[in-house]
């Protein structure tokens, strides 16, 4: 407030005594930034590196005067980060930044994250695919009426930049089995009502207004929670990607996205509902969501939620062995 305040003060003055303010005031948000150490070997230990990610890697961070562990992601000043409460949201602990990166510290989750498992297993059951439905559509209903847009619903991303291998995760599991949803990276504000224009995401989730430049809003969200649960579901993808968005909005255009006979008919609904190319007629709410015959018994209070154990259960689509994982 103070910096702000003479800031305004000063804006009438001459060009040079303005441009010498900004010297000063960039040097006291420096200084401010400094005050948080990067890791100080009194409270922080390093333990090692969990990931590489999109703008950095992600590290693994032990606090010694709390005795937690956490994950750290560093990351350009310019990435957004979101602090909300919410269970089947990862949690930010904590935020800094230097002149140079920007430092988000996250719950550390030592199970995994989901696309481990999707490799491990190839397809999940629809008892599965039923409970991670339900916890993934709160978290996107709670940041929608929080107005929050995600962007880049995925399982994961791998690509090559430079001859490194980038990984990327937006869905972990916890030790609990049940799901949280990470990585706001891409994220923004948007209100219910309000249009986005920007093109990012991951081109195999990305919905058909998104891959045309807009206008959209929070129904791409559902359409990328559509392609999840399809590849969950069948244990592949409905498209497979292309090398560019002109390409890809093409074969998304022209794809009727046909559901396997193999899924029941109501998960085959609800896919089909998500997977609405026209974002007017898609499910993009999570009241009409709850009402889907998929979730028929199912209960979307969050405590009964994270009380339910979680089975984790499927077969590959090839035969021959079948996986079964619990967690509790």
């Amino acid at each position: 407030i103070w910096c702000l305040s003479l800031f305004n003060c000063k804006r009438k003055k001459r060009k040079k005594k303005k441009r010498h303010f900004k010297c000063t005031m960039l040097s006291v948000f420096y200084v401010f930034y400094l005050s948080r150490w990067i890791f100080t070997p009194l409270s922080e230990q390093v333990l090692g590196y969990i990931a590489k990610g999109s703008f950095g890697p992600i590290l693994k961070v032990r606090d010694k005067s709390k005795q937690k562990t956490y994950a750290v992601k560093v990351s350009l000043p310019s990435e957004s980060f979101i602090q909300v409460r919410h269970p089947f949201v990862l949690d930010l602990q904590d935020c800094w930044q230097t002149q140079r990166h920007l430092y988000i510290m996250c719950d550390y989750c030592s199970t995994g994250d989901l696309y481990t498992y999707w490799q491990m297993i190839g397809q999940f059951s629809e008892e599965t695919v039923r409970m991670f439905a339900a916890e993934l559509g709160c978290a996107l209903g709670f940041l929608h009426d929080f107005g929050i847009i995600h962007r880049d619903v995925k399982v994961r991303q791998a690509r090559r930049r430079h001859f490194l291998l980038l990984l990327t995760t937006t869905i972990i599991i916890q030790s609990t089995g049940h799901l949280r949803l990470a990585d706001f990276g891409l994220s923004r504000r948007l209100e219910r009502g309000g249009r986005a224009f920007t093109i990012c995401g991951t081109i195999q989730y990305m919905a058909p207004e998104v891959l045309s430049g807009g206008p959209y809003n929070h129904a791409a969200d559902w359409w990328s929670l559509g392609i999840l649960l399809f590849s969950l579901a069948t244990g592949k993808f409905p498209v497979p990607p292309e090398p560019d968005h002109c390409s890809m909005l093409w074969k998304v255009r022209s794809f009727p996205y046909e559901v396997p006979l193999s899924l029941s008919s109501a998960l085959s609904m609800l896919i089909t509902e998500l997977l609405c190319k026209n974002p007017l007629r898609r499910l993009r709410t999570l009241e009409r969501f709850k009402r889907q015959t998929f979730f028929f018994g199912t209960s979307f209070d969050l405590d009964l939620l994270q009380r339910q154990p979680v089975e984790v259960t499927g077969e590959r689509p090839s035969a021959e062995r079948s996986a079964v994982l619990m967690l509790r």
